[in-house]
């Protein structure tokens, strides 16, 4: 009786596996990966960052003060796969690996579509329609507070006013590094007769260390709401949400064939996106989400086909995020941007910046009938972080996942919104 159908003895289990059968997984793993036979591509990525993200994960969810204010595991998985890469605590080569299969291999785009695609079209109609024209506002409330904050205190701490606008609170609502301060580093170069590099040089600690702290707020939200449930939806956007009349999740059982096609239809979105991209000067994340929203919103999609893309996104979330956040931390967070920017003055203005972000966009939610939690998170938080990876790192923090379409809308369209921005404020400070 002490033994389930499969002949396993019940017990601790690492991503549902025994303690004793992931020990031995770890090990191989690990063998190969220090003895440097660990082949490249996704059949030696996929186990290194498996294991990784799994023995970060149960130290984030069990070590007191980081699972209770910190999000717990994706904070770990996160800043302890940084480490393994500054401080060279692994080969070169398994460093290389990783990199590769998140940057040139694809595998944050392929993790991306299948959130976006299933996220959207697992959603309630009313609710995507309801919402979408209310969350600009959050996003415009969040960014006015966010540069405010920034610039008077920016002048009250010496480092001045224009300064900490232009070169603190804007790379950090900016969208990231690519989309973001990559961008805005040009559009200031070219109005301030100055080298471009020598401005991105100055954004990229910003960005850097508003992305962890954006992160570390959004494991504190998650346990603000804990405390104060009337700020929070607990992961539903809007105030008064009905439940979806269709309920994607748990009307159909889980059909192997239904994740094939959800595989299919989430990379066909995406490559519909880069096709649109060529025309229209959006990103392609962007467009992608704007084609997913309306064929969900016009409802043109048969509903075997909503529920097969929504099924790959739950495997993908339920299975691969862990992975994906060992990526991020491999590749996308650099320990020493961070640290060097641990001046009191510039860890000030970041802070109120991220603080500003949370306030407006919140508050702004509030008026408009959202939860200021959900608001805060995704109106805030994600126009803070550092871009797709940084949504990614935030609602895991949150656990808030589910969110992501509006969190891809902060980072993308909000990312956008904020280079036109960016182009009109230069104009008045510089």
């Amino acid at each position: 009786m002490g033994q389930s159908v499969i002949g396993e003895k019940k017990g601790y289990r690492i991503m549902g596996m025994s303690l004793q059968m992931f020990g031995i997984v770890a090990i191989l793993v690990l063998i190969a990966t220090y003895m440097e036979v660990l082949p490249g591509g996704m059949i030696g990525a996929f186990p290194l960052m498996m294991v990784i993200g799994a023995i970060f994960n149960e130290i984030g969810n069990k070590t007191p003060g980081i699972k209770d204010f910190l999000g717990g595991g994706p904070i770990v998985i996160i800043f302890g796969s940084a480490a393994l890469m500054t401080f060279k605590l692994m080969p070169e080569s398994s460093i290389d690996i990783m990199k590769n299969f998140m940057t040139t291999e694809g595998f944050l785009d392929f993790y991306i579509a299948a959130l976006i695609t299933g996220s959207i079209l697992g959603m309630d109609r009313k609710l995507l329609v309801k919402a979408a024209v209310r969350y600009l506002p959050c996003i415009i409330g969040g960014v006015i507070v966010a540069m405010g904050l920034a610039g008077v205190v920016g002048a009250l701490l010496g480092f001045g006013a224009k300064e900490a606008i232009l070169f603190v609170a804007i790379p950090i609502m900016g969208g990231g590094m690519g989309a973001g301060a990559v961008p805005l580093a040009q559009i200031f170069g070219d109005g301030m007769k100055t080298d471009p590099a020598t401005v991105l040089s100055m954004m990229v600690p910003a960005v850097a260390l508003g992305n962890a702290l954006a992160i570390i707020a959004g494991g504190l939200l998650d346990r603000l709401g804990k405390g104060k449930p009337k700020l929070t939806g607990d992961g539903k956007l809007m105030v008064n949400q009905e439940d979806p009349e269709e309920d994607t999740e748990g009307t159909i059982e889980i059909n192997y064939g239904y994740m094939g096609i959800g595989l299919l239809l989430a990379t066909t979105f995406f490559v519909w996106g880069r096709i649109l991209a060529k025309f229209i000067p959006l990103h392609s994340y962007a467009l992608m989400i704007i084609s997913v929203a309306v064929v969900k919103g016009i409802g043109i999609l048969p509903r075997k086909y909503e529920v097969a893309c929504f099924q790959w996104f739950q495997f993908v979330m339920i299975n691969l995020t862990p992975t994906l956040l060992v990526g991020i931390g491999i590749a996308y967070t650099n320990l020493e941007e961070v640290t060097a920017a641990f001046s009191p003055t510039y860890l000030a203005l970041v802070t109120v910046t991220v603080i500003g972000a949370i306030l407006g966009s919140g508050f702004v939610g509030k008026l408009l009938g959202f939860y200021p939690i959900e608001a805060s998170i995704t109106a805030g938080l994600c126009m803070a972080n550092m871009g797709g990876t940084g949504d990614v790192a935030v609602l895991s923090a949150s656990n808030r996942m589910h969110l992501m379409p509006f969190a891809q809308i902060s980072s993308r369209l909000g990312g956008a919104f904020m280079l036109l921005l960016a182009s009109g404020i230069l104009g008045f400070l510089a």
